[in-house]
């Protein structure tokens, strides 16, 4: 079992950055060629999905979504401000899964590896842990 970290420095308050280069990146120096991929964003206001990554309109579409569904005006009790960054990470997720095929990420065609920051700018840790040969 190999473990390690992806570290990516974000930039608005609310986006979506694309580390699929650097997850792939990871597994290749595993030496890992056939396996699974695990991936876990220790943060409780960014998440980790896989979406359409060709169109970035995709991306303006999802966090367009996710601020009508989460408005960021709500008169929540949580101190910091944040309490809808804590949300959207709910709903969007901290962990995801990702096979291995010929020492890569098996994605569909279009699929992305998306951190999603809710809560920035922040420098974000993102970990993996590859199990397989």
């Amino acid at each position: 079992m190999l473990t390690g970290t992806v570290t990516v420095t974000t930039s608005a308050k609310i986006e979506l950055i694309d580390v699929t280069t650097q997850i792939n990146k990871a597994i290749k120096n595993s030496g890992c060629k056939e396996g699974i991929c695990y991936l876990f964003n220790p943060h409780t206001t960014s998440a980790i999905t896989i979406n359409e990554g060709v169109d970035p309109h995709v991306r303006e579409d999802l966090i367009a979504t996710l601020k009508k569904i989460v408005p960021s005006n709500l008169n929540y009790k949580h101190l910091e401000g944040n309490s809808a960054a804590h949300i959207m990470t709910t709903l969007v997720g901290s962990s995801g899964i990702v096979f291995i095929t010929d020492g890569s990420v098996n994605l569909g065609t279009w699929q992305r590896i998306f951190l999603c920051e809710f809560d920035g700018p922040r420098e974000r840790t993102m970990k993996w842990r590859i199990l397989g040969a």
